[in-house]
């Protein structure tokens, strides 16, 4: 006879959980991976596992309304003729015009101007509107060279050499034929509609030694002017700075997992690379290493959100820090007005994530003539100059409070940790004790 006790309540799989299930469904009936933007989902160690310990009797505060708190660097110190001089050390990330709409380069554009900081082309090409409202634009060069050409090289302020992205290191890149307009098409040399898959590496060097004989072209094309930054998804921090160093580059940019993708396969997002918070002391140390440290610049990028992270960033020993979600948020991607359109297509505002399907309602990642005319891009343009002020004026709290008159003058010594696996990550001890796994005795 079996026996059933009315009372206990079922029990659900950790590892088996409701979106574990419904991607079996989804694999099991169309036979395709899932592909999508963004970055991890998942819940990794992050900025929010560290805490800033305030100045009190062995440290002196500063006076936020009364001493100043520097927040300029420059970037290329190193071989560049003319180096790039930022009011802020926060930049907007390569984002292709292809993966996002006309106007929404534009407002990136627009509000980095008005904040004092750069912006990066992406994928595909430089656009007149982006070089037109862009005071200091980067150019980047991909292993698809879409677009690529000595004229664009030298009318850039810089150039990103990409070699990975946070999101998918070793993968290529990806925008898929319903985002490849007349315009796109044109720019990439691709036909119209016909999904467009980037390789994973350059097709002209093979190793280090290759990309300093390219950093080396670079520099002849544009006379030496321009700062040569190398960037790199995070995966093996530690020696691809000490390479991209060794090779020539005047700014090394690292990308952890949290940074996102206009479209790839989610087990890749998932499963490849390394939380930023984990990139940050191995670049360092290989800087240190290297004698090089704030000689080459470091620049930081995946899943910075607020002038806190861009504090305990810079604390951890970079020189700048770069943002790309945030940013689209800024100028309205997955804005909350467009819900109805949202749930239309199964989904909601801040969840949404299908970019490279070209229906953003927000007008943001899509090329449709009408979404993308919902972007006002010189109001989007505002609303992302306001951001990048309240970051900056937050870490200008932070700092004063640890007694510096400088960003770059926040330092390890001004963190500890929250968790075990963040104080490893970060070099910092864990809070209440002097203990950093791996590194000291309790």
């Amino acid at each position: 006879m079996s026996y059933s006790n009315p009372t206990t309540t079922p029990r659900k799989s950790a590892t088996f959980d409701d979106y574990t299930l419904s991607e079996i469904r989804r694999a099991a009936a169309t036979g395709i991976y899932d592909i999508r933007g963004g970055g991890t989902k998942r819940k990794v160690p992050h900025f929010d596992d560290l805490l800033f310990l305030g100045a009190s009797i062995s440290r002196y505060p500063l006076e936020g309304y009364r001493e100043r708190c520097n927040t300029s660097v420059t970037l290329g110190t190193r071989f560049a003729r003319k180096p790039i001089e930022l009011k802020i050390p926060i930049t907007i990330a390569g984002m292709s015009f292809g993966a996002l709409s006309g106007p929404a380069k534009e407002a990136l554009g627009r509000g980095a101007s008005i904040a004092g900081t750069s912006t990066t082309t992406g994928d595909g090409g430089m656009t007149e509107e982006e070089r037109g409202h862009s005071e200091l634009l980067v150019y980047q060069v991909l292993p698809s060279r879409y677009g690529m050409n000595p004229r664009d090289l030298r009318r850039a302020d810089a150039i990103e050499v990409v070699i990975g992205q946070g999101a998918k290191p070793g993968g290529g890149g990806m925008l898929l034929g319903q985002k490849i307009s007349d315009r796109v098409a044109e720019m990439r040399t691709l036909p119209k509609g016909i999904d467009q898959r980037s390789a994973c590496r350059h097709p002209d060097w093979t190793g280090p030694d290759d990309l300093e004989i390219k950093i080396g072209e670079l520099r002849e094309i544009t006379d030496w002017e321009k700062p040569i930054y190398v960037k790199v998804g995070g995966a093996r921090p530690y020696y691809d700075t000490a390479l991209a160093v060794k090779a020539g580059a005047d700014v090394v940019v690292l990308d952890g997992m949290q940074g996102g993708t206009a479209a790839t396969q989610e087990v890749f997002i998932e499963h490849v690379g390394m939380p930023t918070l984990a990139c940050i002391r191995p670049a360092v140390q290989a800087l240190q290493d290297l004698g090089m440290h704030r000689k080459v610049q470091l620049i930081i990028s995946g899943g910075i959100r607020n002038g806190a992270d861009v504090a305990k960033a810079l604390a951890l020993g970079a020189d700048a820090v770069s943002i790309g979600t945030a940013a689209m948020v800024a100028i309205g991607d997955n804005d909350p007005r467009w819900e109805a359109d949202y749930n239309a297509l199964g989904t909601t505002a801040g969840a949404y994530d299908d970019w490279h399907e070209g229906k953003d309602p927000a007008g943001i990642t899509t090329q449709d003539p009408a979404l993308s005319a919902r972007v006002d891009p010189v109001a989007a343009g505002r609303r992302l100059a306001n951001y990048l002020k309240v970051m900056t004026l937050e870490a200008q709290t932070i700092a004063r409070a640890c007694g510096k008159n400088d960003l770059h003058n926040l330092e390890p010594e001004d963190l500890c940790a929250l968790t075990i696996e963040a104080s490893a990550m970060a070099g910092v001890p864990l809070a209440g004790t002097s203990w950093i796994p791996g590194k000291t005795g309790f």
